[in-house]
């Protein structure tokens, strides 16, 4: 079973060192094999502010994650500082988590394709272009079928809320549909600091396939959105006896200083 510890938007420069402990030791407890972090990995893309958000990042390997996927959100970008924001946006980024701005991540039960949905000359929307769509088509059919498939942008590509619409992706409905004909599972990120668990096929009926949006909540950072709290999602793949998702969404406790069980959500891929 692969065990996949998603966290998203760490916005570190406003993080809470109470919340970084009881993440720290909520990994040492119980580990994982892939740290999935989908972007806003900083509050405003200063070098300082990645240092921490780097060393946080070597502490959780430390606690016990052989593998980590970094994918940029907007805020890692520089806002105020407009001569770096379009001489070199991604910097900071890439000296402290490295060149790539779209990794990937596999081995016998699970394909994990990163997405840059970021630009300079956008304040924070997310765009999927026309190559991204079609590379991760081909990344798709290249991989064997029975592994789970997911792909990370920091933006959403489903919402909960209509308030939330604005925040979607723009492409996310020609990416969606031919993302499902090439066999996608699952989409995950951050953004709005909402978590939530989703079959896309509800707002995008046209689908070949279900397509699960798996949304991260802001898992260190004091920009919580309304009552809900910090949070961070793990995924638990089981392919016995077919291919099967446990996602567990951890909520924190500010009582006992702990992340506790906050959700439970079964993921299933029925012939549509």
């Amino acid at each position: 079973m692969t065990r996949i510890l998603h966290i998203s938007d760490t916005h570190f420069g406003t993080e809470q060192p109470p919340v970084i402990a009881a993440l720290e030791a909520h990994v040492r407890e119980r580990g994982a094999d892939l740290l999935v972090l989908s972007g806003d990995i900083t509050q405003r893309a200063r070098r300082g502010q990645f240092d921490a958000a780097q060393a946080f990042v070597r502490r959780l390997e430390d606690c016990g994650i052989p593998r980590t996927l970094v994918i940029p959100g907007n805020h890692d970008l520089p806002l105020y500082n407009l001569l770096s924001r379009f001489l070199s946006p991604y910097g900071n980024y890439r000296r402290h988590f490295g060149r790539e701005l779209e990794p990937a991540f596999e081995n016998d039960e699970l394909l994990v394709i990163g997405l840059n949905t970021t630009h300079p000359w956008r304040r924070k929307d997310g765009r999927v272009s026309a190559g991204q769509v079609q590379a991760v088509c081909e990344r798709l059919r290249r991989c064997n079928p029975d592994k789970l498939r997911i792909v990370v942008a920091h933006q959403p590509f489903g919402s909960i809320v209509p308030a939330d619409l604005s925040n979607l992706q723009h492409g996310a409905q020609e990416a969606l549909t031919r993302w499902a004909e090439a066999g996608l599972d699952i989409v995950m990120g951050g953004h709005i600091h909402l978590p939530y668990v989703l079959p896309l096929s509800g707002q995008y009926p046209e689908l070949a396939r279900e397509i699960w949006t798996v949304q991260a909540g802001t898992a260190v950072s004091a920009r919580i959105r309304g009552t809900a709290p910090n949070s961070f999602n793990r995924l638990h793949l089981s392919q016995q006896p077919e291919k099967q998702v446990e996602v567990e969404r951890w909520d924190y406790q500010a009582h006992s200083g702990r992340f506790v069980p906050g959700g439970h959500f079964y993921l299933n891929w029925p012939a549509r």
